[in-house]
């Protein structure tokens, strides 16, 4: 055994994991690596990324470059052109990130899941203040980037997106281990509310990028803001970036999640469930059929019935992928 796996091994164990990851000094540990992971000098930049390899299966052939300045620009790192594929199809809401699906399906009465047996509600995650309204009866997908992955999210849909709310908070581990242990926990870490328009029917879409340990940094382009634990600037913004289908839209600085919330008439694509892989691109939900359109009503009142309750990560299910990608999510 490799030291690789013998450390993956290691971390692998639920109770150690969840220690090392969230019973510490959360925000001092990512204001520490946010500082650390900047460091331009050439031993600090390698030695860290040989030791992020320990833990994860990092993949740079996809890397637009080949040559980082620092720990964090591996981080953020572009993909080369053509190495992701967005399905242009008009009927079909992409992913906006690579990740693993986690909870996901249908939205009833303004609550989902964390986990099972771990509700929250839209206000809570969106704030008292905001009108969620539109979602009360939708979809809603939970992606969840690992600190491996590509970390810049894109446009699920050609549209606009009209408002930003920021909300502080906490930076707890955002893992399926922590998942199943702290109630609300994506209501109670940082986190931004991107609302957006898509197509010509304006359909209202809501991005929440969550921050998590060590990812503190949310970049949106259109915003000239960074948002961190540390921001104390303006928190609502009125906006109308527009953009196109499969266009950047912003960056994490490590790996964390996005929680994607469609209206009713939205149906998720039949590879999304609970620890499915996606990439930036592909299908994530089918838009709701227009009244011109020949899709079959009764086609589609059979997806809506089978989406009637939430996905659910079966745990026994998902333990040999998870044992795969815990020790990742330090």
């Amino acid at each position: 055994m490799n030291i690789s796996k013998a450390v993956r091994n290691v971390f692998a164990n639920e109770d150690l994991n969840f220690l090392v990851t969230n019973r510490i000094p959360r925000l001092a540990v990512t204001h520490f690596m946010g500082w650390f992971s900047k460091i331009k000098v050439g031993w600090v930049r390698d030695a860290s990324i040989a030791t992020w390899k320990l833990f994860t299966d990092l993949d740079l052939s996809e890397a637009k470059k080949q040559r980082f300045d620092s720990l964090h620009d591996c981080f953020v790192r572009e993909l080369r052109e053509g190495a992701r594929v967005v399905d242009h199809n008009p009927d079909v809401m992409t992913s906006p990130c690579d990740a693993i699906v986690g909870a996901c399906g249908k939205i009833l009465n303004g609550q989902v899941f964390q986990a099972k047996g771990f509700p929250y509600s839209l206000s809570d995650l969106f704030g008292q203040q905001t009108d969620t309204s539109a979602w009360a009866d939708g979809q809603y997908v939970t992606l969840r980037l690992t600190s491996a992955m590509y970390h810049r999210f894109h446009a699920p849909y050609t549209g606009a997106m009209k408002a930003v709310h920021y909300l502080a908070g906490d930076t707890w581990n955002v893992n399926p281990i922590a998942l199943k242990r702290v109630e609300k926990l994506f209501c109670k870490n940082e986190r931004a509310v991107l609302a957006l328009e898509l197509g010509s029917q304006k359909h209202k879409v809501a991005l929440v990028p969550v921050a998590a340990i060590l990812v503190a940094s949310i970049r949106l382009h259109g915003l000239n803001t960074l948002f961190h634990t540390r921001y104390k600037g303006q928190t609502d913004f009125s906006c109308n970036v527009e953009f196109t289908k499969g266009q950047e839209l912003g960056w994490f600085e490590h790996g964390s999640t996005i929680i994607v919330f469609a209206p009713n008439g939205f149906v998720l694509a039949d590879q999304i469930f609970p620890g499915s892989q996606i990439k930036m691109g592909s299908p994530l939900m089918h838009l709701p059929a227009e009244p011109h359109s020949n899709q079959s009503l009764e086609g589609v009142k059979h997806q809506q019935s089978s989406q009637m309750y939430a996905r659910m990560p079966d745990q026994q299910a998902l333990t040999s992928t998870n044992n795969n990608i815990q020790a990742s999510e330090l």
